[in-house]
């Protein structure tokens, strides 16, 4: 897996953009809310994501995972390389974190995104 592999990816998602934060860490966010981390200035690229809590618990147990460091409790998990995961894996992890992080955000604002279930 490649930065551009994740990047095609999280852009098929309705209105998310990507930003550079803390000078090296690049943000794929929907409405500035923030569901997938790359770090850009380590080798291998690092990742964080949010997960469901069945899944926290199984991937904080595969090797070169953990819970992610200032948000564990918020169900993020770490991995220290992208490579870890298949571009199938990626698409799960990318598409389910984007999910949870959306599902918080106004009914009206995941209307005019086309993401509202009722």
């Amino acid at each position: 897996m490649f930065i551009e592999d994740l990047q095609e990816i999280c852009h098929k998602l309705p209105g998310v953009t990507e930003d550079i934060k803390w000078e090296n860490h690049l943000c794929f966010c929907v409405e500035k809310k923030m569901f997938l981390i790359l770090g850009l200035d380590e080798a291998p690229t690092t990742a964080s994501f949010k997960v469901t809590e069945e899944d926290f618990e199984a991937l904080s147990t595969w090797s070169g995972f953990k819970p992610a460091p200032y948000m564990a409790r918020n169900k993020w998990i770490w991995t220290d390389d992208i490579g870890r995961l298949s571009k199938k894996q990626w698409e799960q992890y990318a598409y389910q974190s984007y999910h949870l992080i959306a599902s918080k955000l106004p009914i009206k604002t995941r209307k005019q995104l086309g993401i509202y279930e009722s």
